[in-house]
């Protein structure tokens, strides 16, 4: 008598792990009865099906990260480059990612891998290092629009690294190299020229006003007796400078 209701509880168990199924939050249930899909997706939460005629399939809805391996590359100017990316989506229609393609993860790894090769192989190297929000976008839309009929949603695409080969490597770092010089070379001239300009207008004034021209007269010779090997000579007094001076304006005048 046991024996049997132990055999009646053991195949109610078996029974009830399969009909009863719980999903967390992010899972959605694709169910398959006889073989046709059912149109309303199930979860989260309890989800009840009576198998053997039902066949659940789980499916995350939750962001998926995939690193698109490193590629070879030719842009079109022909520079051989290897460039990897990483491809963010995420399921938005459980029922068409299981029903319109056989593996949506495989499907959209080999779709990103064809559209990185394409894309990037129509631009230029230096379009590859400098554009490269430009570039992302574009490989966004591309990928998005052809995984739409599978019921995925691409979110962002991004160009990780670009490995460029130790001769470009090289050049780029001697061009490097050349517009930093150049540019020290434009701001040390620009310097020079500032304080050339400021030193004209600081003469022209001190011309225009010879007790400030005398007093820089004496503001050098402090400056020149601080030196103690240097000897300093007064020819004259320093008032009989502007008279000179001033006799040597009325000569010239007559």
């Amino acid at each position: 008598m046991i024996a049997p209701i132990a055999f009646a509880v053991v195949i109610a168990l078996v029974l009830i792990s399969r009909w009863v199924h719980i999903l967390n939050e992010y899972e959605r249930a694709v169910v398959f009865r006889l073989g046709r899909l059912l149109q309303d997706v199930k979860g989260p939460g309890v989800v009840f099906i009576f198998w053997p005629f039902d066949r659940l399939i789980r499916i995350s809805q939750r962001v998926m990260v995939h690193d698109v391996p490193p590629q070879d590359i030719i842009t079109r100017d022909n520079v051989s480059v290897k460039v990897n990316a990483v491809v963010y989506f995420r399921v938005i229609d459980p029922n068409k990612a299981v029903n319109e393609v056989e593996n949506y993860l495989f499907a959209t790894s080999q779709l990103a891998q064809t559209t990185l090769r394409s894309v990037l192989g129509q631009a230029e190297l230096d379009e590859l290092l400098s554009e490269r929000d430009r570039l992302n976008t574009k490989l966004q839309e591309i990928i998005d629009s052809q995984t739409d009929p599978w019921g995925i949603k691409v979110s962002m695409v991004e160009v990780k690294h670009v490995d460029l080969p130790h001769e470009m490597q090289r050049a780029m770092a001697r061009q490097a190299e050349a517009e930093r010089e150049k540019r020290a070379k434009i701001i040390h001239a620009q310097g020079e020229l500032m304080a050339s300009e400021q030193l004209a207008e600081a003469a022209e004034k001190i011309s225009q006003n010879p007790t400030t021209l005398q007093l820089r007269y004496l503001q050098t010779l402090s400056e020149i007796s601080s030196e103690q090997n240097s000897t300093i000579i007064f020819p004259i007094p320093i008032e009989m400078l502007r008279a000179l001076s001033a006799f040597g304006d009325s000569s010239a005048e007559r």
